[in-house]
């Protein structure tokens, strides 16, 4: 099966996931974390990238970046490839480091900054690692707060003058506006078809624009343009009907496609769908 088409578009806003192999650690020791970092900030050199927010977690990371120069696929197997590789040589061990390939999903910016940056920095609260992000050094809220130097690759004031000008005033509106989201949804619930966060104008804007010249080729690419292949969703997601439902849900696939891949009846398929409760994304 053909892989979704990438969308990648010059000084697009991208929120990126990877997440361990098998659910597994990526982060072992703080040495981990400030290697990721180190390579982190060389993808950044060597690409161009920006980065607006970034959070470690234990098994994934969160990245919020811009490309303005285009190359995330090359970046990203940059970073994800040289970390692996440390990792490996740091603890002894061979094989994969992470869940297959990265996500990236592409977002409004005028929409979705704020939200995506203050979920990405509250996931160690809602993870219940800490009562505050001040208090976890793994991540650009203590950058943005000035508890912390902000890194030439950290671009915190581009969030921050978002609140105003006035430096003081604008870390204490933004702490503010942090807190109140503990107990939001994620913006990550609003995704389209799992590669694009925005609304209907700007989804269809942004699928126009990937849509290949080939008349032949449209309906094709319409149909993957926003979707994954189904296998995907039965390897990453342990529980059949959650895979199901996260396929069906993602509007790309039928009931009968998925139950022709599962080789249930589609019955089976409908009550899957039924009785599992898609929540947002876990921290």
């Amino acid at each position: 099966m053909n892989r979704p088409l990438r969308l990648e578009l010059e000084n697009s806003l991208y929120h990126i996931t990877s997440r361990g192999d098998r659910r597994g650690k990526i982060f072992l020791s703080d040495s981990d974390r400030l290697a990721w970092l180190s390579i982190l900030k060389e993808t950044c050199e060597r690409f161009g990238f920006v980065v607006l927010s970034y959070c470690q977690m234990g098994n994934h990371f969160h990245i919020l970046l811009k490309a303005p120069h285009g190359g995330l696929a090359r970046g990203m197997c940059h970073l994800n490839g040289k970390y692996s590789r440390y990792f490996n040589r740091a603890h002894g061990l061979v094989g994969h480091v992470f869940q297959g390939r990265y996500k990236a999903i592409l977002c409004q910016s005028e929409l979705y900054l704020l939200e995506l940056t203050r979920y990405i920095e509250l996931n160690p609260v809602r993870a219940k690692l800490v009562a505050d992000p001040s208090e976890w050094a793994w991540s650009s809220y203590g950058a943005k707060m000035g508890i912390v130097d902000s890194p030439g690759w950290l671009r915190s004031g581009e969030v921050l003058e978002k609140f105003g000008g006035d430096l003081v005033v604008a870390r204490r509106e933004y702490k503010d506006f942090v807190l109140a989201g503990i107990d939001g949804t994620s913006p990550l619930a609003k995704v389209s078809g799992e590669l694009i966060l925005g609304d209907p104008e700007f989804t269809a804007r942004i699928v126009g624009r990937a849509l290949p010249e080939n008349p032949f080729e449209i309906k094709r690419v319409q149909r993957r343009a926003v979707v994954r292949p189904l296998a995907e969703y039965f390897s990453e997601y342990s529980n059949p009907k959650e895979a199901m439902a996260r396929a069906y849900m993602s509007l790309g696939y039928s009931m009968p496609e998925i139950a022709r891949h599962a080789r249930v009846s589609v019955k089976t398929v409908s009550r899957a769908i039924a009785a599992f409760t898609i929540t947002s994304e876990a921290p």
